[in-house]
């Protein structure tokens, strides 16, 4: 990340502890536990690199920051950049890369480390974001592929313009019958005789409608997603976690 300082100097920070997918070259999907080190997972990755970007891009880009330093870490990494903790309205959000599943934690010392570590277990054992590339080429392979939580206009008068698209990544037909969506207060819907060949998606309005393959409607009177942030949960009818996103 660039930041400008107010006397107009600039400096080049890297994240401290925190190890986001790459958006410009090769990923090596070892360095993610548990990931499939193939194509699949290299291809995953990928993309949630972009995610990661367009989230810290969307969250901070032209804003103020404070830059918080470690004792326990050196102040400068191997190209000269500074190491730093980034904060936003008193939120880290280099812990936020972590705990929303955006990042892995960087084996090095700092002193947070402990707190990422367990931000991390969390965010593997949700399958959010990233951690769903574990299952990346699979037949159970499903993905979060757009949270459309912010309809034209009043949410609760343009309902079926908030909307979540879920997409088939893996290599074999899902039947969705029984999976839930749910937010982070336990609000769900329950897929009926939906299924998803490879690549295919199925988008999920909140309003009311005809079903369709590639179109269902939760029937709600109100929006459920919270323009100013919540969380995207799959589950499986056994109620496994397929993954999370949280935005």
């Amino acid at each position: 990340m660039d930041v400008r300082y107010s006397d107009g100097t600039t400096e080049t920070v890297r994240l401290l502890g925190v190890d986001t997918p790459e958006t410009h070259s090769a990923n090596t999907p070892d360095e993610f536990e548990g990931l499939p080190t193939n194509s699949a997972g290299e291809n995953c990755l990928a993309d949630e690199g972009e995610d990661a970007t367009a989230f810290m891009t969307r969250e901070l880009e032209g804003k103020q920051v404070t830059l918080k330093f470690d004792s326990e870490s050196d102040k400068r990494g191997y190209y000269g950049r500074l190491l730093a903790y980034v904060y936003h309205g008193g939120e880290d959000y280099n812990y936020k890369l972590i705990d929303s599943g955006r990042a892995r934690v960087y084996d090095s010392t700092f002193s947070k480390s402990d707190s990422y570590y367990s931000a991390e277990s969390s965010a593997q054992s949700e399958r959010r974001d990233l951690w769903r590339c574990r299952d990346a080429g699979g037949a159970g392979d499903v993905d979060i592929e757009t949270i459309h939580a912010d309809a034209s206009g009043n949410d609760n008068d343009n309902l079926n313009d908030e909307y979540v698209i879920l997409e088939n990544t893996g290599s074999s037909t899902i039947s969705l019958s029984g999976w839930t969506i749910s937010d982070a207060v336990g609000q769900s819907y329950t897929f009926s005789g939906t299924s998803l060949a490879p690549g295919e998606t199925v988008m999920l309005h909140t309003g009311s409608g005809s079903d369709s393959s590639s179109d269902v409607y939760w029937n709600r009177g109100s929006a459920v997603w919270n323009n100013d942030g919540d969380t995207v949960l799959l589950d499986t009818d056994s109620g496994s976690r397929v993954t999370s996103r949280a935005y």
